[in-house]
């Protein structure tokens, strides 16, 4: 009895799994320097970037908001653009959202190097 109580919780296990696949949500931390005024993630290397997550949104420096998305199917890696308040754009790269929750994005003007923390 103890073996069909076991087996039956590992096939409930394997039929939840997908829907918990599809959780690409992230929370964003800004840590650039500047107010951003548009958020974007799109499946990586991909040629669309489609709508601002942020909508009307602005996030000030050292501020973080939840972004949550229409992830596409049970793609895990993404790419990450902002438009800053001032019209510049920075982009960060294949990002494992299935791994990650969170992610501290950095910005330098002069060198126009981006870089990113996450967990």
């Amino acid at each position: 009895m103890k073996i069909m109580s076991i087996a039956l919780g590992a096939c409930a296990l394997m039929l939840a799994a997908p829907a918990v696949a599809g959780d690409q949500d992230f929370t964003l931390f800004n840590k650039t320097g500047y107010d951003i005024a548009e958020v974007y993630v799109s499946p990586a290397k991909s040629k669309n970037w489609g709508e601002d997550v942020m909508e009307d949104e602005v996030l000030e420096d050292a501020h973080s908001v939840p972004i949550t998305f229409k992830a596409k199917n049970a793609i895990c890696n993404y790419d990450l653009k902002v438009i800053f308040t001032d019209g510049d754009e920075a982009y960060w790269t294949n990002f494992d959202l299935c791994t990650i929750s969170k992610i501290q994005i950095f910005w330098n003007q002069k060198t126009q190097k981006a870089t990113a923390k996450w967990e």
